[in-house]
């Protein structure tokens, strides 16, 4: 079975997108805040359909799909 994985509009996101923070968040273990409207780019998606990676500065982080929308 094929995973889809969707941004928080119903959005279907392909590795390599690009999306937009819809919520500001404070990353934990890490002094990293992503603020509402910032863009992260080069998405990779990852085996679970409800969370995302994302390289931030140098730093690899996850994200929840509900928290984000595609540029």
């Amino acid at each position: 079975m094929e995973i889809v994985t969707k941004d928080s509009n119903g959005n279907v996101l392909n590795g390599g997108d690009t999306v937009i923070m819809t919520k500001t968040l404070k990353v934990k273990g890490s002094q990293i805040n992503l603020k509402r409207g910032d863009k992260v780019k080069n998405i990779k998606l990852i085996d679970d359909e409800a969370n995302i990676e994302a390289r931030i500065g140098k730093a690899t982080i996850v994200i929840k799909t509900e928290f984000i929308k595609k540029a």
